[in-house]
């Protein structure tokens, strides 16, 4: 049987149908609830991947939930810190964040980055406002507890007022990864902490990390090995095995901690997959590893 242009057509858009109507029951579950969202890596450089991340987040909050979007920066820290003339260091993985590093550091999250994610989030019709942690006690922070690597911080506590006030607005809080202890010195922490401390302060359904993997693997040569599910006691089995092991540490640490705290599931997608946000909030299948709370489906 040959397949005319015509039957081609219909059978795209009956696959388009189904997607939508696929997508219904996870809309009206998740309407009115808040997901946090980490945007780093590949989706952040690639510029089609950010026009389309940028949609999905519009088209969340267009359907009802409450997404905030907590984001990093390190490529283009690092592209301002080579223009002028400081050299990037980094100690066990940490960037070493001495006085001058930290104000391109700021200068760079709180400034461009945020602003830029701001801009593309309005130009696609959504209503976006950038933060940072300094923005009315939002995170507090102290000294991170490591030898030699400068003003890079833990969070101490999380204030989730702005945040509340935003969203039921129907604003899309932008937040950058930069804030304040107590005296006001400035400090650098890991994004994937701050979106893990802000879901779990404002009792997200989810929180997802948006990262360059296709989500924690038996085998981290093999995507095949994905595993699309586990609990909480499997997510730390896993560290303890060394099957989770490297950068995946401190995401699947954040993810545990988050729902611990009360966050009722985290995710960590394939960012580099077109428009994995929605594909896996809004279908059955999903597409990266979900770790789960107990008694969430």
């Amino acid at each position: 049987m040959i397949m005319t242009e015509h039957d081609s057509t219909q059978e795209s858009a009956t696959t388009r149908a189904k997607v939508l109507s696929e997508a219904l029951p996870y809309i009206q579950q998740f309407a009115g609830k808040t997901i946090v969202v980490k945007y780093g890596g590949a989706a952040m450089k690639d510029s089609t991947l950010k026009d389309q991340v940028i949609r999905d987040v519009v088209f969340m909050s267009c359907v009802g939930l409450r997404p905030v979007l907590v984001h990093g920066g390190g490529p283009e820290i690092n592209i301002w810190l080579d223009k002028l003339g400081i050299e990037a260091q980094f100690k066990n993985g940490l960037r070493v964040t001495d006085a001058a590093t930290m104000d391109v550091v700021e200068m760079v999250l709180v400034g461009r980055v945020n602003k830029e994610i701001v801009s593309l989030i309005n130009t696609a019709g959504g209503s976006a406002v950038g933060l940072c942690g300094k923005d009315a006690h939002l995170i507090t922070a102290r000294p991170a507890n490591a030898e030699g690597i400068g003003f890079v911080g833990e969070v101490t506590s999380v204030d989730t007022s702005i945040l509340e006030v935003m969203v039921t607005a129907g604003h899309i809080p932008v937040v950058s990864s930069v804030a304040a202890d107590e005296t006001g010195q400035a400090y650098n922490i890991n994004a994937d902490t701050v979106a893990g401390e802000i879901a779990a302060a404002l009792g997200a359904e989810k929180l997802i990390l948006l990262t360059d993997t296709a989500g924690i693997l038996r085998d981290y040569k093999d995507p095949s090995t994905l595993i699309p599910r586990l609990d909480i006691q499997e997510a730390r089995n896993l560290i303890d095995q060394g099957v989770v092991s490297g950068g995946m540490i401190p995401k699947v640490t954040c993810c545990v901690r988050s729902l611990a705290q009360g966050v009722r599931a985290a995710h960590i997608l394939d960012g580099r997959l077109p428009h994995s946000l929605l594909l896996e909030i809004f279908t059955d299948a999903g597409i990266g590893s979900m770790i789960a709370a107990a008694g969430v489906k």
